[in-house]
């Protein structure tokens, strides 16, 4: 249940300026962990601000949209919801200066797909991803752990698509709505651009899923407010009541302002990150070959020392995979 989950404890937060400051703290904490010689007012020439981050963010929210819906085999809308929460999760407590958003989006999708038991194997999965198939693949594997734990293993996600279910049951059985499933497409594309927001950072699963079936039912010119007062939620008291339906106009305002960065914007930040990037997290970096070579080396002497342990013993070997070492 979402409202004893860890979703509910650990990751939903009380606003939007909540929200913000994490955000700021992590962009500041990166700052001052490089010992640079630029001074903090000139700080934003050289490093990203708080806000050039969120810019680039809901760019790679894009990007994670369209590279899910290309998918194939075709995914689950559980697996994309998932995935958008390990997503803005990540970034709460980390700067894309820090791990580059466009290798954490693809471990985050390959994470969900795993923890919601859609089944493809590291080969299919890269097989969705143009270019280097091979080095996407160790990018992935390399980054998987560093991703569970910067989310404290909490990989369960309640998602608003089972409340959805359980609102068009309710109201084709106690509303007089004619044909409900005709609300479908109108949810769907409301829970489509609630994923490009912080909705479901702030906001239960139910809230959104109300927030998503109202939404339909304004664009096919029909009224709900009955159906939520009098039947929905009649014994709730005025004071749930009047939470809920601010909660509801909330989420609807937020998709309401959603809209994609400016492109040309998007690149001059993607530029100015090259530049100030942590080059021991860029894979095309030395220092990063280099501790990457080095990590293998060392599973190399830890293979020939189990296996002859082993040998020794049972006559098992066991072999440490890249992403747990």
């Amino acid at each position: 249940m979402f409202s004893t989950s860890s979703q509910r404890k650990f990751w939903t937060f009380s606003d939007e300026n909540e929200l913000a400051r994490l955000r700021e703290k992590h962009n500041y904490f990166f700052y001052a962990r490089q010992n640079s010689h630029i001074d903090e007012q000139q700080r934003f020439t050289y490093f990203l601000s708080p806000d050039e981050e969120r810019q680039l963010l809901k760019q790679y929210e894009l990007h994670l949209k369209e590279f899910c819906k290309r998918f194939t085999p075709p995914m689950p809308k559980g697996v994309v919801g998932t995935a958008f929460h390990y997503f803005k999760r990540f970034y709460l407590y980390n700067s894309t200066m820090d791990y580059h958003p466009k290798e954490i989006l693809a471990t985050c999708v390959y994470l969900a797909c795993k923890v919601e038991e859609f089944n493809v194997s590291i080969g299919q999965f890269v097989a969705n991803i143009k270019g280097d198939r091979e080095k996407a693949s160790d990018i992935i594997l390399n980054n998987e752990l560093l991703l569970m734990q910067q989310l404290n293993y909490h990989l369960t996600i309640h998602n608003p698509f089972r409340p959805v279910e359980g609102f068009l049951i309710d109201i084709k059985t106690r509303c007089s709505l004619a044909n409900p499933e005709r609300l479908r497409s109108g949810i769907d594309e409301f829970l489509e651009k609630v994923f490009l927001t912080d909705a479901c950072l702030l906001y239960a699963p139910s809230q959104i899923a109300l927030a998503a079936v109202l939404h339909a039912a304004s664009k096919e010119q029909e009224n709900l407010d009955s159906y939520v007062t009098d039947i929905l939620f009649r014994d709730a008291g005025r004071d749930k009541l009047a939470i809920l339906i601010e909660a509801v106009r909330k989420i609807r305002s937020l998709v309401k302002m959603v809209e994609a960065p400016a492109r040309e914007r998007v690149r001059l930040i993607e530029k100015k990150l090259d530049k100030c990037r942590n080059q021991e997290n860029n894979p095309d970096s030395e220092i990063y070959k280099r501790r990457m070579r080095e990590l293998l080396d060392e599973d190399d002497v830890l293979h020939v020392g189990s296996s002859r342990m082993s040998l020794d013993t049972s006559g098992v070997t066991q072999v440490l995979s890249p992403s747990a070492s």
